[in-house]
């Protein structure tokens, strides 16, 4: 940018003005408002971006919690086994149930005789908080868990249980609590979906419905990413330069939007097509965000090695890379994070029988590296702002199925918060002498999806989207805030 100063005259003909350079102070006077224009446009468009996505937070009360990670235990880990012990099963070890209390139909109706736990139960921390052997790391930070040994689920199926935990119904089609979660604060990321599920291995029965965005706009539904390098397909540039691919994704970005114009009439362009012009702008920046939060190289060998990650024989690995990804997840913004089960162990959790070989193996996969996060958010200032979740879809039986494995039991199930606005170390609600049946606190999923939300400082009551002529919400016309485990 020039000055004009005093025409010189070359010639007859021709009139001239030579520029005389500004210093930086005139040019900052000089230009300030269209620096500022320039700034407010893109606030604007980031604003609008976020608007569909989102839109600002509109909060109901303090949040405690700006985050979440989800710990998904597929299959449904045995709550006698894990963080409910039951002494009375060494009692009646090899007894016939029906001979003690009622045995409900289970999912395969094979009921076998009482079967205490193959692991020792032993007090961690200054609580005394009560764990399995099956996982001595997670003992290890027991003063930051909430147990809620009561929750209960209305599905003994797997995959209508997992859309039962996931969206608040056990019908497919529903939005997932990832969805609606970021459909009501959005994201504090521009470069990354809010909602991002780090897949390692196993898909969840009822598949990518767990994490759908149902009738909420697409821009809600969840990101399946892997713990690799690559993380998902198509995220490195194909074009030879940004430069050709910037002039085609302009190009259709006016095709889009002269579409969306023709179609909305005066009026507002269909969801479908404003997501997925949103979705074709977040993909753009992607490939510049996602590379860089998938290289742990920036991790100190102390840091990869106390996850387990730092051994590619480690049974622990792939869990160790999802839980380290998730906490760099975090730390950029990413409002819920959900983290499937890998593919070592026998089926998930689902052991119907071989239960010592299967619930061990998967123990050791998920037990160092979930400590180890927990951890990692305490010592980073992170774990107040981010609300950890571990559960799976529903429990086991105390009895046998055959002679070494354990049927499905909807009627009791153990799972645990921790982090964000969740009191540490105490243990909520009970079941049974044996495990079966819930007799204290009876809580349901709605119970949990209320805290959780509750937690981000969300009224559950009033986050609502009008479909199908009424006001849906994740928990229906039901829940409960879990008062015991808030801080």
């Amino acid at each position: 940018m020039s000055r004009i100063t005093e025409p010189s005259r070359r010639g007859h003909h021709c009139r001239h003005y030579r520029p005389a350079p500004l210093s930086r102070r005139e040019l900052l006077s000089q230009a300030a408002c269209g620096f500022g224009g320039v700034a407010a446009a893109a606030l604007l468009h980031r604003d609008s971006v976020r608007a569909l996505a989102g839109g600002v937070p509109v909060l109901h009360h303090p949040a405690k919690a700006t985050s979440v990670i989800f710990l998904y235990m597929d299959g449904g880990v045995s709550q006698v086994d894990s963080f409910d012990p039951k002494p009375r099963l060494e009692q009646d070890a090899g007894k016939n149930p029906r001979d003690i209390f009622k045995v409900d139909q289970t999912q395969f109706n094979n009921v076998g005789s009482i079967l205490p736990s193959p692991w020792k139960f032993q007090q961690y921390g200054q609580s005394g908080l009560p764990v399995s052997d099956l996982f001595p790391h997670i003992g290890s930070v027991a003063d930051e868990l909430a147990v809620i040994r009561s929750m209960t689920s209305e599905f003994p199926e797997h995959t209508n249980a997992n859309y039962f935990l996931h969206t608040g119904s056990g019908l497919q089609g529903r939005p997932s609590m990832g969805a609606w979660t970021t459909y009501g604060l959005g994201s504090e990321n521009d470069d990354l979906p809010g909602y991002i599920v780090v897949n390692g291995g196993l898909i969840p029965p009822g598949g990518l419905d767990n994490f759908t965005n149902g009738f909420l706009p697409a821009t809600f539904q969840g990101s399946v990413f892997k713990p690799t390098v690559t993380g998902l397909a198509n995220v490195s540039r194909r074009e030879a330069s940004a430069v050709v691919q910037s002039a085609k994704l302009e190009f259709t970005r006016n095709l889009d939007r002269g579409f969306a114009a023709r179609l909305a009439g005066g009026g507002t362009a269909p969801d479908a097509l404003e997501s997925a012009i949103a979705n074709q702008e977040l993909a753009y920046r992607m490939q510049t965000s996602v590379p860089g939060l998938l290289d742990l190289s920036d991790e100190t060998e102390a840091t990869k090695r106390d996850y387990g990650c730092d051994s590619e024989s480690a049974p622990t690995k792939t869990f160790a890379t999802e839980c380290l990804l998730a906490r760099r997840m975090v730390e950029r913004g990413v409002r819920f994070v959900e983290l499937t089960c890998t593919s070592v162990g026998t089926d998930r959790w689902d052991q119907h029988g071989n239960l010592r070989e299967g619930h061990a193996a998967n123990a050791k996969a998920v037990d160092q590296p979930i400590a180890a996060l927990i951890r990692d958010l305490r010592q980073r200032g992170m774990l107040d702002s981010t609300l950890v979740v571990w559960s799976g879809e529903f429990g086991r039986t105390p009895f046998a199925q055959g002679g070494d494995g354990r049927d499905h039991n909807p009627q009791a199930f153990s799972m645990w918060m921790a982090g964000g606005g969740v009191k540490g170390g105490v243990a909520v609600g009970a079941t049974d002498d044996y495990g079966y049946r819930v007799v204290e606190k009876k809580f349901q999923i709605h119970d949990l999806h209320a805290t959780m939300l509750h937690l981000m400082g969300i009224d559950h009551t009033r986050l609502t989207y009008r479909f199908s002529g009424r006001d849906m919400r994740l928990t229906d016309v039901h829940g409960h805030v879990i008062r015991d485990v808030l801080a």
